[in-house]
C-alpha cells in the first residue's frame, strides 16, 4: 500500500497527524550497531514543529521511544520499532476541513481514492508522517558513517528568489545549524528569515530548494537498470510532502551544455584512484556511484494550507471560500532539511547492503 520503502534496509511508517502517535518499523538493520534513543532524538529535534519563529507554533517534543529491536544499547538484527506519541493535538482547528477541500492539498484526492479520510490536520498526508523517516534515517546515517565514513549534509539553497552561496565540498553541519533557516550563507539566511516572517504575517507561504550532499561515497552503489542510484534517490525525496522537483549534478542546467562541456573527464590521483576532474554527473554515472560527492537538489512548493481566502468546493461539490485555520509552516524548507537527509541516507544504506550482498561475496 505504499507505506514501505527500501529492499534490504526496509522501513514502514505508520500514524496520522492527530492520531495517537506516529513512527516506523525498520527491518534489515545489521546487528550489533550501538544506537540510543538520544541519538535518534537529535535528528527528530531538527525536524520537530515549534523549534523557531519561522515554523509552525505546534508544540511537540517528538520524544521517541525504541519499542523493539534494541537490547543493551545494540541492535539485535530484528525489527526495530520507534514510536512518537502525539501530544499537542487540536483537531477542532480542522473541523471546517471535514467537508471543505483545501486547494492543492490531499483532501480531494484522498476522498477520490479511499472514500474516507482523517481530516484532522491532514491525517496520513501530514508532514508528521516523516517522523518515522527521520528516526530511521538517524540509524541509516550511523551505519553509513561506521561502514564507509559517508556523511550526508542538507541545507536550504534557495527560498523563493533568494539563493545562498554554498560550497558543497566544504559545507559543514555546524554551518547549516548556525541559523534557524538552515542556510549556511549567513547573510542570505537573514534575508530568507525576514521573507518567511513577512509572508507568514500576510497569511501566505513560500517555497524553495533544499540541496543535499553525500561525501566519501564508495564506488559501486546502485543497480544499473530500474534501480539506478539516482532513480531511487529521486523516488525517496520525491515521496516527501510538498516536494515538486528533483535534480542531480548539473540537473536541468546541463541541458544547455554540449557533450564536450558537460562530460566529466577522468584522471588518476596521487593514490592511484580514478577520479573525475569535474562532477557534473553529481557522483552517479550509469546509475552507479563513481566515488565523487553526490549532489542533489529538491524543489518544495509553498505550503498548501494558508490563511488567505481561496475559492474551493465542499465534498458535495458546492462552491465556497476557505481561509484555513490551524498551525502551519509559512515555509517548509527549514524543517525539510533533515527529511531530505533521512531519505538520502536510507537510499544509500539500502544500496550499500545490496552492493555488499551481491558484489562483496566473491572478491575480484
Amino acid at each position: 500500500m505504499g507505506n514501505t520503502f527500501g529492499h534490504l534496509f526496509r522501513i514502514t511508517t505508520f500514524g496520522e497527524s492527530h492520531g495517537g502517535g506516529v513512527g516506523v518499523v525498520i527491518d534489515g538493520c545489521p546487528p550489533r550497531l550501538e544506537i540510543s534513543a538520544a541519538e535518534i532524538q537529535v535528528e527528530l529535534d531538527r525536524r520537530r514543529p515549534g523549534q523557531s519563529k519561522i515554523t509552525t507554533p505546534r508544540k511537540e517534543t517528538d520524544t521517541c521511544e525504541i519499542v523493539s529491536g534494541v537490547f543493551q544499547g545494540k541492535t539485535l538484527g530484528t525489527p526495530i520499532m520507534i514510536m512518537v506519541r502525539n501530544k499537542d493535538t487540536r483537531p477542532q482547528d480542522y473541523s471546517e476541513m471535514q467537508k471543505t477541500y483545501r486547494p492543492s492539498h490531499a483532501d480531494a484526492t484522498y476522498d477520490a481514492k479511499y472514500g474516507i479520510r482523517n481530516w484532522q490536520g491532514g491525517g496520513r498526508s501530514s508532514a508528521r508522517e516523516t517522523i518515522g523517516r527521520v528516526a530511521a534515517g538517524a540509524i541509516a546515517k550511523k551505519i553509513l558513517r561506521q561502514a564507509t565514513g559517508v556523511e550526508v549534509i542538507g541545507y536550504v539553497k534557495r527560498i523563493k528568489t533568494l539563493e545562498g552561496i554554498v560550497d558543497s565540498n566544504t559545507v559543514t553541519q555546524d554551518q547549516v545549524e548556525s541559523n534557524i533557516v538552515r542556510c549556511p550563507d549567513s547573510e542570505c539566511a537573514q534575508r530568507m528569515i525576514e521573507l518567511i516572517e513577512e509572508t507568514g504575517r500576510s497569511g501566505d507561504s513560500v517555497g524553495g530548494v533544499v540541496e543535499c550532499v553525500a561525501r566519501h561515497i564508495p564506488k559501486g552503489l546502485g543497480e544499473p537498470v530500474f534501480d539506478k542510484l539516482e532513480a531511487d534517490l529521486a523516488k525517496g525525496v520525491m515521496s516527501l510532502p510538498a516536494s515538486k522537483g528533483f535534480e542531480i549534478g548539473s540537473g536541468f542546467g546541463g541541458t544547455v551544455l554540449t557533450g564536450s562541456e558537460h562530460n566529466d573527464e577522468f584522471y588518476t590521483d596521487e593514490t592511484g584512484a580514478v577520479r573525475t576532474v569535474t562532477n557534473r554527473s553529481g557522483g552517479v554515472q550509469g546509475g552507479i556511484s563513481n566515488g565523487e560527492t553526490i549532489i542533489i537538489r529538491v524543489a518544495f512548493k509553498p505550503t498548501a494550507t494558508i490563511r488567505k481566502e481561496q475559492r474551493t468546493v465542499t465534498s458535495t461539490g458546492e462552491e465556497t471560500i476557505l481561509a484555513a485555520k490551524g498551525r502551519h509552516d509559512p515555509c517548509v524548507l527549514p524543517r525539510a532539511v533533515p527529511m531530505v537527509e533521512a531519505m538520502v541516507a536510507l537510499v544509500l544504506c539500502d544500496h550499500l547492503l545490496r552492493h555488499q550482498g551481491q558484489c562483496g561475496t566473491l572478491k575480484h
